[in-house]
């Protein structure tokens, strides 16, 4: 079964990049041939090419609210009350909730040091409502969107931090209620995987939205945007070596010089990952290896299920990028303030999202909306995302391996 996934992941990465393919080569054609005659290329022939990528983002923003919703609640209800999970549970969400921050706080810091949109140059779209160049929340404005009057009107207008809000007591709740609560925490979870096998087909429409996207794009830009795409992908990747840097620092004064058993022992289910662009997919492989490395069955089978929700340190980081990366390119300044909000609600949104291929454009999709973020942008993000999937599955996998041993170290669970 993993292997069927693995295969139909690999060819749906295939077609995206054959897709990004066609459509630089046309956009390059349309651009050349309208520069030629000192005009640029009129809008009527674009807005085919345009419609492909709407009508994929209007796909998206669909399931952004009900996706949130039932992935928190079941997170929350199944961990929510920390004194139930006891002193392992207690220590496991602070290494990952410190995990988190270190990942977002050094994505903001990275993205706005290089600054890789800035080159884009791209006007905001007018169906956007975006009609000035400062997206910064007021502390009242922030506060009002935090709670919500009705869950239906938040969910209808995409308010995710409000749905988040409304999640996290909902699940809570839940929990309190024992036996009544599993009713209902079972059935949100089956309306999660359906929600997240949604997802699975939206994502088919990938290539097309891609080829539409990368078309209008290089037609308006020429192919001096490429180089744009080649500089947010290595800035990124300079990003996960510096965020294994430290990880590896802080596990070393844990575990000393058995950190790089701990490497050689995960190196194949991060190669699994990083192939297959989904950091599921090493589940089992990554289980067998970190009992073999001598982590405890018990914390093992405890901790990385827990982590495959609450602490994948490459996909935050890859969100924290992706969104400011798309503000940047339509010239939105947001101010440290506004970051910061941004970095609490990724951090919120990111949890019980699961670690399949694309999952994360979903919570970028949601922090765009709360943020007055053109979506559109989104389309930019497109035709490179695979290439940015392997980088941050295979960095999920070695941040769930870290923290379990530093977990089983603490509890004296490790062999």
């Amino acid at each position: 079964m993993t292997d069927s996934k693995s295969n139909k992941s690999n060819r749906l990465t295939l077609y995206i990049i054959l897709a990004m393919i066609a459509g630089i080569g046309l956009g390059f054609i349309l651009n050349r041939h309208y520069a030629a005659t000192n005009g640029a290329v009129p809008e009527k022939i674009l807005e085919p090419f345009s419609l492909l990528a709407d009508i994929f983002l209007r796909l998206i923003k669909m399931i952004v609210a009900p996706l949130v919703f039932s992935t928190l609640v079941v997170g929350v209800a199944k961990q929510g009350n920390i004194n139930a999970v006891g002193r392992i549970g207690g220590k496991t969400m602070l290494w990952f909730i410190a995990g988190s921050f270190v990942s977002l706080i050094l994505g903001m810091l990275l993205v706005n040091f290089f600054e890789p949109g800035a080159r884009m140059h791209l006007p905001i779209p007018v169906s956007s409502g975006v009609t000035t160049a400062n997206a910064s929340l007021t502390l009242r404005d922030f506060i009002s969107h935090i709670f919500p009057t009705s869950l239906f009107d938040a969910m209808a207008k995409n308010e995710i931090l409000q749905v988040v809000v409304f999640s996290l007591f909902f699940g809570v709740a839940t929990a309190s209620l024992g036996e009544k609560g599993h009713i209902i925490i079972k059935a949100l979870d089956s309306f999660a995987h359906i929600i997240l096998k949604m997802t699975g087909y939206i994502m088919n429409f990938a290539p097309v939205a891609v080829f539409g996207a990368m078309t209008v794009v290089i037609a308006k830009q020429g192919l001096g945007v490429l180089s744009t795409y080649s500089l947010f992908i290595g800035e990124f990747y300079i990003g996960l070596f510096i965020l294994l840097g430290i990880l590896l620092f802080v596990t070393y004064l844990f575990l000393r010089k058995r950190v790089f058993s701990l490497l050689i022992h995960i190196k194949e289910p991060a190669l699994i990952a990083f192939s297959t662009n989904s950091s599921e997919a090493a589940f089992p492989k990554l289980l067998l290896e970190l009992e073999r490395f001598g982590c405890d069955e018990k914390i093992v089978s405890f901790v990385l299920p827990l982590g495959y929700s609450f602490n994948l340190a490459g996909s935050m980081m890859y969100m924290t990028f992706a969104s400011l990366f798309i503000a940047q390119s339509y010239g939105i300044h947001l101010d440290t303030g506004t970051q910061i909000s941004m970095l609490l609600v990724l951090m919120l949104t990111s949890k019980g999202i699961a670690g399949v291929p694309r999952a994360s454009l979903v919570v970028v999709a949601g922090t765009l909306a709360t943020f007055k973020i053109p979506e559109a942008g989104l389309a930019l993000l497109l035709g490179i995302d695979p290439l940015m999937d392997m980088g941050r599955a295979s960095m999920n996998v070695v941040g769930n391996s870290i923290a379990t041993a530093v977990v089983s170290k603490w509890e004296g669970g490790l062999n």
